[in-house]
């Protein structure tokens, strides 16, 4: 009897705009964070629940910029 050798599977890499990550919705971690950022801020509009994990990271960026915190 001989033994099969597994035919390994093709991998993809995923990035940053065209990966799951950029089509799925965002983090609870990620909504708790926009809202605590977006209200030191004072931009309570910038705290969307509709945005991808893509966009709430870009925004997360942009706010800790505005506040200083990079």
């Amino acid at each position: 009897m001989t033994t099969r050798k597994p035919i390994p599977l093709p991998t993809r890499r995923k990035t940053r705009t065209t990966g799951s990550a950029a089509m799925s919705r965002l983090t609870g971690a990620q909504r708790s964070y926009l809202k605590t950022l977006s209200e030191q801020a004072h931009q309570p509009d910038t705290c969307a629940e509709d945005l991808t994990k893509a966009e709430a990271s870009k925004r997360i960026d942009e706010l800790k910029q505005s506040l200083d915190l990079e």
